[in-house]
């Protein structure tokens, strides 16, 4: 039969089925059933079982209220969802059952806790909605404010939300259907949620605004909806608590660059695509940030350079002022190793989960945001140093320095705060001497020389007065007990002061709370302010990570202009910090009108990839701010950062390796302006030689022809170089290569002109491939060039297919030879020990 208690959960259990219910039993959180089975095995839990001697085998586990939050984390993190119940009244006054109901619900999207969040990067809930083509993508960091919503098609969707990398993405059942292709490649945990009836109310009422105008999305369908949702579902989630959202910011994807996905992903923006560290990325070569925001935004920054040549000027103005005045620069950087995360902090506050040490940070930021703002004050004209000085002044006045973590127990506020705690501290910290006192008091007043105050657990503290002193005790005593030589009194004072001294503990840790409380709620009312300073703080951290990185790196000015686009020693700013030794070689790059479509052509290995990652880098670093890895630049605003470089990831997994890399340039092409920068590696080389060949020429007509942009395209099909005598704004580059003594050496210098061989077996053989193979592939080569058509193949000509089957012999064998060196290339030889790289090398063999 079902105890009162298990009927209580299973009811409340019924109304969150898809949750792990953490059910509050005094001290502890338990889980029952499948819920208990499940955090056993994630948590590491020992599962026992309840009522078994009611014949009810009930599964059991659970873990200490005050110490839930990291299993909490772990259980969000690992996908699942957490409903939080706790007992909603004082257990001794609960007449039969004790009432319980759930108050959160925590989900991977609005997990709040920050300790177990990453500091550097934020916690997107994201929601996409749908309307007339168009999709709306809005995303919230619930621990920092930050809601943020803007219009995308279906081809870059995918873009938005690699980029924003959320924990959690909402969506109706009808969306999750019409993307059914595009979620099923996402690493991400999914929410169905109903379509919203009236978003616009919502979105109004919750902002306290009569028009959404104010926000830019009104009259915008797919954009309110997104918003509204994600709104109602976060309030749903905390039960109507107070958020930390003030505003909706509508991102202009026209006011920014356009980097796609797979451009983040080949260019390692943000991440390595070896194993999605940030380690080897152009974000760990620029974040010498102090600050948790100032990381945040940068990254944020990277992922969206700007097109306002002004903004970007009077960036390169303050890195170029922060440059000069040394002095002034690290006395900032180090006022800024005291600025603490304002954003998660003043989250927290909102949220109610913020402690001593929370406050106490806030203290130390205001403080340390003073002394910056004293040498560099044009930076803070917009923030009222007022306010925050009248909140430094409060939390100084109440809280003290070494103020716990814990809120409900005390030593957090400063003597002198409160006349009552002050008492209660003496009563808790002097309360036998005070005893005292009034022990001899009472024997001074009544004459009884013996007096003694005593206590004893049956009735607290009392006076003890001789059977032979009864007439001299006053009217004003109480009678507690009669002894056979004596009796017991009480007085009033020092039934005020028993009650005092055993509650003083518990007295004192609820006053101290509540003072506490009371300075939250009153610096709660000015998260604005903190917002604020907020951002100016992380923006004087980049500028100066920006200026540290220049001048560690000499790195230069860019300027822009709208003629030519030219770098001189332009550098790869993640090598050459990664090889170290000043042993980078720099190259050059120019466009202009007469020459925007660069076909360069060079042996693998040889550097041509390097080279063209290092001009769009740049272009990036150009137009976030930062200075650039080159002797000399000046360049034209880019509107668009398009390329294709290697294979593509696992989110188009399931077609052929062509198919994604068509899906890709077909992409490229169709959002390609004549402001673009386009970078192709190796297109086409996915199919047959003629077919690639083909199209790698097509597609190089079309860039020329109908959209002009400025463009790279490094290819091994060296046909491709005679397109120079057919467009004047084609131009040939090559990497220079020096034979000899029968060695090949890779220069990895840029030079004009087309290069007239791959180099490819001299490649296979440098990566050690057995000499059988290289002599098969040398013959083969021979035969192949002694029987085309006058030597180089050309496009322009018509070509006789006789040879086709050594052609495809021929291929087989580089098919071959790039399998293994792929192979080659993706051991980790400097973790393996002799034997293991020599047994390696024997099964590559083996397979050969």
């Amino acid at each position: 039969m079902s105890t009162p208690l298990m009927k209580q959960y299973t009811e409340i259990k019924g109304q969150y089925k898809e949750y792990i219910l953490f059910f509050r039993l005094g001290d502890f959180y338990e889980m029952f059933f499948e819920d208990a089975e499940i955090a056993s095995r994630v948590l590491g839990l020992t599962l026992t079982s309840r009522n078994k001697e009611k014949g009810m085998d009930v599964p059991l586990a659970g873990i200490p209220y005050h110490s839930s939050k990291p299993y909490i984390a772990k259980l969000v993190n690992a996908g699942y969802k957490v409903a939080i119940c706790e007992q909603t009244e004082d257990p001794k006054k609960a007449k039969g059952i004790v009432k319980r109901e759930v108050v959160q619900i925590i989900t991977s999207g609005t997990l709040q806790d920050v300790d177990y969040l990453d500091s550097k990067s934020n916690n997107y809930l994201a929601c996409i909605e749908h309307y007339n083509q168009e999709y709306s993508l809005s995303y919230l960091d619930i621990t920092t404010g930050e809601f943020k919503v803007l219009e995308c098609n279906e081809d870059n969707l995918i873009s938005e939300i690699y980029k924003i990398e959320p924990s959690e993405i909402l969506l109706t059942q009808s969306i999750k259907e019409r993307l059914s292709n595009l979620i099923e490649k996402l690493d991400v945990n999914f929410s169905i949620i109903t379509k919203i009836n009236d978003g616009e109310k919502l979105l109004k009422d919750y902002f306290n605004i009569v028009s959404l105008d104010s926000y830019g999305i009104y009259g915008k369908k797919a954009m309110i909806d997104a918003c509204a949702s994600i709104l109602d579902y976060v309030l749903a989630m905390q039960f109507n608590n107070e958020l930390t959202i003030r505003k909706i910011e509508v991102i202009n994807k026209s006011e920014v660059v356009e980097i796609s996905s797979s451009t983040l992903r080949n260019l390692e923006i943000i991440k390595n695509q070896r194993d999605k560290s940030t380690y080897g990325s152009l974000l760990w070569v620029l974040d010498k940030c102090k600050s948790s925001t100032g990381s945040r935004k940068l990254k944020q920054l990277l992922q969206n350079p700007l097109l306002d040549i002004d903004e970007i000027n009077r960036r390169y103005d303050d890195v170029e002022y922060l440059c000069v005045e040394i002095i002034k620069r690290e006395e900032i950087r180090s006022l800024l190793d005291s600025v603490y995360d304002i954003e998660r902090l003043i989250g927290k506050v909102i949220f109610s989960n913020e402690n001593g040490k929370d406050i106490n940070a806030l203290k130390k930021t205001i403080y340390s945001s003073f002394k910056i703002k004293e040498l560099w004050p044009e930076k803070f004209v917009d923030i009222d140093f007022n306010i925050l000085a009248n909140i430094y002044r409060k939390i100084d006045e109440l809280l003290l320095e070494d103020a716990p973590f814990s809120v409900r127990e005390g030593n957090m506020i400063k003597s002198g705060v409160s006349s009552e705690l002050d008492e209660l501290r003496n009563i808790m910290n002097n309360g036998t001497s005070i005893l005292l006192e009034i022990e001899a008091r009472e024997r001074e007043k009544t004459g009884i020389k013996n007096l003694k105050i005593k206590y004893n657990n049956v009735f607290g503290y009392f006076i003890e007065v001789s059977k032979s002193n009864l007439d001299m005790v006053p009217e004003t005593y109480i009678r507690k007990q009669t002894l056979s030589n004596a009796e017991r009194f009480i007085t009033e004072e020092i039934k005020s002061y028993e009650d005092k001294i055993i509650n003083s503990k518990a007295k004192i840790a609820e006053l101290e709370y509540n003072i506490f409380k009371e300075l939250s709620s009153f610096i709660k009312e000015y998260k604005n302010i903190f917002i604020e300073l907020s951002n100016v703080l992380a923006y004087i951290d980049i500028l100066i990570s920006f200026t540290i990185t220049a001048l560690e790196n000499n790195y230069t000015r860019p300027k822009f202009n709208d003629n030519y686009y030219e770098i001189k020693d332009a550098r790869h700013p993640v090598v050459e910090r990664l090889i170290g030794d000043n042993t980078f070689i720099s190259n050059n790059v120019y466009f202009d009108n007469d020459n925007k479509f660069i076909i360069l052509t060079g042996p693998n290995m040889s550097g041509k990839s390097t080279y063209m990652k290092q001009i769009a880098l740049i272009s990036i670093m150009a137009q976030i701010g930062s200075f650039v890895p080159a002797k000399e630049a000046n360049l034209n605003i880019v509107d668009k950062i398009l390329t294709r470089i290697g294979a593509s990831d696992d989110i188009l997994s399931g077609q052929s390796t062509f198919m994604v890399e068509m899906s890709e340039v077909a992409g490229i092409i169709n959002s390609a302006t004549n402001n673009s920068l386009i970078i192709l590696d190796e297109v086409g080389r996915g199919t047959s030689t003629y077919d690639g060949l083909a199209i790698a020429s097509s597609i190089s007509k079309y860039i020329v022809e109908n959209i002009d942009a400025k463009a790279i395209f490094a290819t091994h099909y060296h046909e491709l170089t005679e397109l120079e005598n057919e467009y004047t704004s084609i131009k040939n580059y090559r990497i220079e290569v020096e034979e000899k003594n029968g060695k090949v050496n890779f220069l990895r210098t840029i030079v004009k002109g087309g290069a007239d061989r791959s180099y490819g077996i001299e490649v296979a053989k440098l990566a050690g491939l057995p000499k059988s193979i290289i002599r098969e592939s040398t013959k083969l080569l021979k035969s192949f060039e002694s029987e085309k058509n006058n030597g180089q193949l050309s496009l322009f000509n018509n070509f006789e297919y006789e040879n086709y089957d050594k052609i495809e012999k021929l291929e087989e064998t580089i098919d071959v030879l790039n399998e293994k060196l792929e192979k080659i290339r993706s051991l980790d030889i400097n973790n393996m020990t002799p034997l293991e790289a020599l047994n390696t090398l024997m099964k590559i063999k083996g397979e050969i």
